[in-house]
């Protein structure tokens, strides 16, 4: 049962679904307008999920050459033969993305499920298929994927997209990059091996450290800009303590480039985000 669990977990990408939803959930609850039922808030979450965790599973099925060239996902199912390639994957990967549109669609507008569609298609086919093994822009295009379940939550409350909710995807588009980067820094050898293009394999981990540093410090300064928009003391908090923390460690990674100090950053790019999302969500939530 625990195997299974942990198999399932590992094919669709769970914990990155967790963090898509809660990306959902913030961009509903910083738009203004009447608040949804909790029914509703479940039914949007749930399609979220589903459809991230569609795009969690086409990406493991796309990318099983390229993941048996790496240490770090050498052990993953398609690799290893414990699930077997085949029609039934992209067909049910399919069944599963056309199902959490459909419901967003229907419970609530067109433009929801379009964003939920995008954020999906985007992972899945726009950063694993076109860019991942092309191009250093990658992960930077593939951003999106986080902003458009922003927009999903935001236009489940209202289809015309109000300022707050846009300002927050334009963070989570930007914040991407450091974090991924980070990731790709302390993992150095493994993408440079594989020969997939990221930044500290393209341009070396010490020009690297200091183009996450500048993004870091963007990210940061837009993150204040809800509170332009109606955001208050929470939301405040929240920004600071996570930006705060990224920001040293950016600092840090640029005078000890090595991938120690890179993971630390990627860490920190986590607690940023969480912080962030909650604090937007707790925030939001006291504002209704």
């Amino acid at each position: 049962m625990t195997n299974g669990l942990k198999l399932i977990s590992e094919v669709f990408k769970l914990r990155i679904g967790g963090a898509i939803t809660l990306c959902a959930v913030a961009g509903m609850a910083i738009t203004p307008g009447e608040s949804l039922p909790f029914w509703k808030i479940l039914v949007l979450a749930s399609a979220v999920f589903l459809s991230s965790a569609s795009a969690g599973a086409f990406n493991q099925y796309a990318e099983r050459e390229l993941d048996a060239r790496m240490e770090r996902t050498r052990s993953r199912p398609f690799v290893t033969g414990v699930l077997q390639p085949g029609w039934v994957w992209p067909a049910g990967i399919g069944l599963l993305l056309l199902l959490s549109v459909s419901i967003t669609a229907w419970v609530f507008n067109i433009p929801a499920a379009v964003y939920v569609f995008l954020g999906a298609f985007v992972y899945g086919v726009v950063y694993t298929i076109w860019l991942k093994q092309r191009t250093v822009w990658n992960i930077v295009i593939g951003g999106l994927a986080g902003s458009f379940a922003v927009l999903a939550g935001a236009a489940a409350v209202a289809p015309n997209l109000a300022p707050a909710p846009i300002v927050l995807a334009i963070i989570l588009f930007l914040w991407t990059p450091p974090h991924f980067w980070s990731l790709a820094m302390g993992l150095h050898k493994d993408y440079a091996a594989a020969g997939v293009p990221m930044l500290p394999v393209v341009v070396g981990d010490v020009a690297a450290a200091k183009i996450i540093l500048v993004h870091t410090l963007v990210v940061v300064a837009v993150s204040l800009l809800p509170l332009a928009f109606g955001m208050g003391y929470i939301y405040l908090v929240g920004a600071l303590l996570g930006g705060g923390l990224f920001i040293r460690r950016s600092i840090a990674l640029v005078r000890d480039p090595t991938p120690e100090t890179a993971m630390s950053n990627f860490s920190a790019s986590l607690v940023q985000l969480t912080l962030l999302l909650v604090a937007t969500i707790v925030d939001g939530s006291l504002n209704l």
